[in-house]
């Protein structure tokens, strides 16, 4: 990306972004040179037992933006000065940890005279994954703790083609991971809990649990509820496998059909559970049936960042789309289709 200032010569534009939607706090930094990422400093509340509380998360991300910030400053070898925009996450997410980062961004914003760019983090998800891939018009599978959704983009705006009606794929697997006794902490040398239990399973013995798939959608509350009531009774390595092979099966059937739908060439898979192999692999083989090209966005970049909400502001600030601080507000159901895509012009 070039952008000409007016006596025709490059000019170099660096964005500092915030993430602070859910359990993980980061600062990336971005510029429109390569390499487009300069840094990418992050820390993840991850509590001693139970889910995330969103207070606790909230106060941890108020105790260590300060460092995450210096630290991404300090990778990239940079003074704030050298900072022309900031960027920040105003939503979807949690309110008390979305209000940290927004609560930082206006400060700097405010302080520093710098431009504040409002970004949304489903989106950032998405534009950080057609960087890294090369892609221009993917299918999007974003599937997180908290979000599910096939995407595509069409007519300036990402649309959603599908979605869980309940709780995310990510929710489902912490979830009965910790309601089995199976977690904290929740990944294990990169490979979450639940896969490794499921490849405990000698027989690969497939329970009958609930596959629910309503047209382009997927509910995922009924095979939550079904999973637990058969701990004890079946062995526990079966029921991880049954899981997994349906809740990943059921994903890639939605996906499949939005990709027939939107006849796109290329897959994206971006989200947390991205890091997922045997969720990598059913896509794979199903973009493989149709002609198109994957792509699993790396684990450093799939789960929540700062580069992501970095490199998503520098898009947007080059096609002007900037905030006053004093009307940055958050906004935790902000969907992907309230934005207008003005960068994909």
């Amino acid at each position: 990306m070039r952008i000409h200032g007016v006596l025709g010569e490059e000019k170099l534009i660096r964005v500092l972004g915030i993430e602070s939607t859910a359990h993980t706090i980061g600062v990336g930094i971005a510029q429109n040179r390569e390499p487009h990422i300069l840094a990418n400093e992050k820390d993840k509340y991850e509590p001693e037992k139970g889910g995330i509380h969103p207070r606790d998360a909230s106060r941890h991300h108020a105790e260590k933006i300060g460092s995450i910030i210096s630290r991404a400053l300090k990778k990239a070898n940079l003074k704030i000065d050298d900072i022309d925009a900031v960027a920040v996450a105003l939503g979807p997410g949690m309110g008390p940890c979305l209000r940290v980062g927004a609560t930082a961004a206006r400060a700097i914003s405010s302080y520093f005279g710098k431009p504040l760019i409002p970004v949304n983090h489903a989106i950032a998800h998405i534009e950080i994954g057609n960087l890294l891939s090369g892609f221009s018009d993917p299918l999007v599978v974003y599937i997180s703790g908290g979000n599910t959704s096939i995407i595509a983009y069409k007519q300036k705006r990402y649309r959603v083609f599908g979605e869980t009606q309940d709780i995310a794929l990510g929710n489902l697997i912490d979830t009965f991971a910790r309601e089995a006794g199976l977690a904290p902490p929740y990944v294990v040398n990169g490979r979450h809990v639940v896969e490794l239990c499921a490849e405990r399973s000698k027989e690969k013995k497939l329970l009958d649990l609930p596959y629910i798939v309503k047209g382009q959608d997927v509910s995922y509350g009924g095979l939550l509820t079904s999973s637990l009531k058969m701990i004890g009774k079946e062995d526990l390595g079966d029921v991880c496998y049954s899981l997994v092979e349906i809740s990943y099966s059921m994903i890639t059937e939605v996906a499949e059909r939005g990709l027939a739908h939107t006849r796109k060439k290329e897959v994206i898979l971006t989200g947390g559970v991205s890091a997922s192999k045997v969720l990598t692999e059913k896509l794979e083989k199903m973009s493989a049936l149709h002609g198109a090209k994957f792509f699993s966005v790396p684990p450093a970049f799939a789960g929540d960042n700062g580069a992501m909400i970095a490199w998503t502001g520098l898009l947007e600030y080059v096609h002007g789309i900037i905030i006053d601080p004093s009307m940055a507000y958050i906004s935790q159901r902000w969907r992907v289709e309230e934005v207008e895509v003005v960068w994909k012009e």
